[in-house]
């Protein structure tokens, strides 16, 4: 009744020219289970064309990535106080420090061979990173662990905010202030990094060694300013559904929870077994749409933990054709791009959401 199709030629298709688009390395990003699109099997296609690194916020994520036997170069960043950095030593995941506290741990737990890592800089996002105060200190730190051959310095990296081209251009200047200030304190490093997606089809001169792209793999819009289709990359996800009852109701009838729609004249009701469990925003009634017979229908009443409900009119439905919540525009199909927008969302938290009961099927 609930089907996610993901189509992994296409996933490798869009690697394959947002490679051609640039000159340096490109790294794959594949957390939250690859932005909704299964993580091992999208991994597991992507090394078939030969990634050159792929990438996850967790070591967990990371973990299940090499349990999966997939063998190409790996980063994780995102850490907590009881990570097992032991383990990721032991699987070559590579990973990305932005404290002395964290080199402290990771050079703790590198007891046979050292550890891999990239270090991180807050170049003014504000998040993950290390304050430009405390850089030197990190900096140092890393310098003193590589000589004692504990760590071994891979990279060094930030992550852009995607306010306006000036902010990220300012951040791309403290970048590039950052790495100096760490050559002079003895760093080497063999990748710098900074663009992800926005970047990597934007901004060439913020290329590097590096580039990390998640949101444009999967065939969507980077940001609203960006459109993904005008660079040759194509939806890899297409979400649908089925009606599972028709039936004939009269003017005036009440639908779904508290009535925000009710019927202007004799009309057909059909329902639809897929809600807000499977992840379509309950917050998209009466501003989204899907597509059913090659006709666009609103959800005009409320969206349910299970269902929904189209008003088709006149026009004729059976049960069990097929109902299209989004997939690629250039089939006249709805878009991730436009669920998000009838849900004050963007596309990465629709599709990173959906799921539930719907069954994923890889293509």
């Amino acid at each position: 009744m609930r089907t996610i199709e993901i189509n992994l030629e296409a996933i490798a298709a869009n690697y394959k020219t947002l490679k051609s688009l640039t000159n340096v390395k490109v790294m794959a990003i594949v957390k939250a289970d690859a932005f909704g699109h299964g993580m091992i099997e999208v991994s597991k296609k992507l090394e078939s064309v030969n990634v050159d690194m792929l990438a996850t916020a967790d070591l967990e994520e990371a973990e299940l990535i090499r349990s999966a036997g997939i063998k190409s170069p790996l980063l994780a960043w995102l850490h907590g106080k009881n990570t097992d950095f032991a383990s990721a030593i032991k699987n070559d995941i590579q990973i990305g420090l932005s404290t002395v506290e964290g080199l402290e741990l990771v050079a703790a737990a590198a007891k046979n061979s050292p550890a891999k890592i990239h270090l991180k800089v807050d170049t003014g996002l504000g998040r993950n990173g290390a304050a430009i105060a405390d850089w030197p200190k990190v900096i140092a730190k890393a310098v003193e662990l590589e000589a004692k051959g504990l760590v071994k310095l891979v990279g060094v990296f930030s992550h852009l905010s995607g306010t306006s081209e000036q902010a990220d251009m300012d951040q791309a200047a403290v970048f590039e202030s950052a790495v100096e200030e760490a050559s002079k304190l003895g760093a080497k490093f063999e990748f710098r990094h900074l663009a992800a997606s926005g970047a990597t089809l934007n901004y060439k001169n913020t290329h590097l060694d590096m580039v990390r792209v998640g949101i444009a793999l999967y065939g969507l819009d980077p940001n609203p300013e960006t459109s993904a289709a005008s660079f040759g990359l194509v939806p890899a996800m297409r979400v649908s559904s089925e009606v599972v009852s028709v039936k004939q109701v009269p003017a005036g009838h009440g639908v779904s929870y508290g009535y925000l729609h009710k019927t202007t004249q004799e009309t057909t009701l059909a329902l639809v077994p897929f809600g807000y469990a499977e992840g379509l925003p309950r917050i998209a009634t009466g501003r989204a749409s899907v597509l059913l017979n090659g006709k666009r229908y609103p959800i005009l009443a409320r969206i349910a933990m299970d269902q929904f409900v189209l008003d088709v009119g006149q026009d004729s439905v059976k049960v069990g054709d097929e109902v299209v919540i989004f997939g690629d525009a250039k089939k006249g199909e709805p878009t991730a791009e436009e669920l998000a927008v009838a849900a004050d969302t963007i596309n990465y938290e629709i599709v990173t959401r959906i799921g539930g009961r719907a069954k994923r099927v890889f293509r």
